[in-house]
């Protein structure tokens, strides 16, 4: 019996996990497959919805390392993690996306002579101001296996000197989650407790400190709320920090003055799926949704810059805005009349990638 742990840390990872496990219970004869919760990101309630919503145990080992700066929660994940590897002894660890969980545990890991399987590999802003894309840059370099969901993940790797034989294109496990769960999303009441109707409404998503932790930030974003309120509804389900920075910045009540916004508590993954199929156009600032939004062939603008899913652009729905007000106010009246990006769904985004993964981490272990 093989002993193999995955990491989760942040609500995006559960989405990713989630196959995965999946995935390893065809082969229970011979593989036990464990679940940390490091609980870099954590809120009970939300997780309990999030473990709910996706079906997962209960992780085998909570850490409960909190938040704190990125030092200190990257040393305290360090910590406990090791003393998990120490009791448990496993023969392999996955680690998914690029928190700050995923470089922590993989150097513990490989310093402790464990292999390291990297999900999401490979992805690419070309910004180092992002703590995200300094995670992904040092868990490739050290990881055993690349997982990688699009071409330009692979011509990153190989860019970086990475062997071949660690590389596997096998296509994205956030997919694989979304086609799995989307009729049971469907089910989900959220449209009509909101007295919203679909197709008829843009899904607001922002969490980037660069844009909802300035005031300047926040007055852009409700200046495009302002803007195209008369032609839409506008959901925004909010990060507890943003609201605290509406408050702190004295925009709270700019924000209630627009009559079509809704600011909602943050809400589980089957609301949000059915969220995000009924939308217009979304409005994001989060690397996964760019993906969602691809397949779904949901419009979406994103509020950066850069992007580290290319492909989303190149042949999905997505467009970069940055934060330019004039940008987004015009793409998005373009997209209330009818003229938005046709995209298509890339390459081995089929509801398989989980099955690819495990195929390849079992024949190695």
């Amino acid at each position: 019996m093989k002993t193999i742990i995955s990491v989760v840390g942040a609500r995006p990872n559960f989405m990713k996990v989630a196959p995965l496990h999946k995935a390893f219970q065809k082969h229970a004869g011979s593989v036990r497959h464990l679940i940390v919760h490091t609980g870099q990101h954590y809120d009970e309630a939300m997780s309990k919805v999030f473990f709910g919503d996706l079906e997962l145990p209960q992780p085998d080992f909570y850490l409960g390392v909190g938040s704190g700066t990125h030092a200190q929660q990257t040393a305290k994940i360090m910590v406990e993690f090791e003393k998990v590897l120490e009791q448990v002894h496993p023969d392999l660890v996955i680690v998914v996306g690029d928190v700050n969980s995923t470089v922590a545990c993989s150097l513990v890991s490989v310093k402790l002579g464990i292999p390291v399987a990297h999900v999401e590999a490979g992805l690419r802003s070309g910004d180092r101001t992002m703590p995200e894309e300094i995670n992904r840059l040092l868990t490739d370099a050290i990881a055993d296996d690349l997982f990688v969901t699009e071409a330009s993940g692979v011509a990153n790797l190989r860019k970086e000197g990475v062997e071949e034989k660690k590389i596997h294109l096998v296509g994205n496990v956030m997919i694989d989650s979304l086609m799995h769960y989307r009729e049971k999303a469907k089910q989900s009441t959220i449209i009509e407790t909101l007295g919203v109707k679909p197709k008829q409404f843009t899904l607001v998503t922002l969490h980037r400190p660069s844009n909802v932790d300035t005031e300047e930030g926040l007055g852009k974003i409700l200046t495009i709320f302002e803007r195209i309120a008369a032609h839409t509804e506008i959901v925004f389900p909010v990060h507890p920090r943003t609201t605290k920075m509406l408050a702190q910045h004295g925009l709270g009540a700019r924000a209630k003055a627009i009559p079509s916004l809704r600011l909602l508590d943050p809400i589980g993954y089957l609301d949000f799926l059915n969220l995000v199929d009924n939308a217009q156009l979304v409005l994001t600032d989060s690397g996964g949704i760019q993906e969602e939004t691809t397949f779904l062939g949901i419009p979406c603008l994103t509020l950066r810059e850069n992007t580290e899913r290319p492909i989303t652009c190149d042949i999905g729905t997505n467009d970069l805005c940055g934060l330019d007000v004039e940008k987004v106010v015009a793409r998005s009246e373009a997209i209330f009349l009818g003229t938005q990006k046709r995209g298509r769904i890339p390459e081995l985004w089929d509801g398989n990638s989980a099955k690819r993964i495990v195929e390849v981490l079992i024949s190695k272990i």
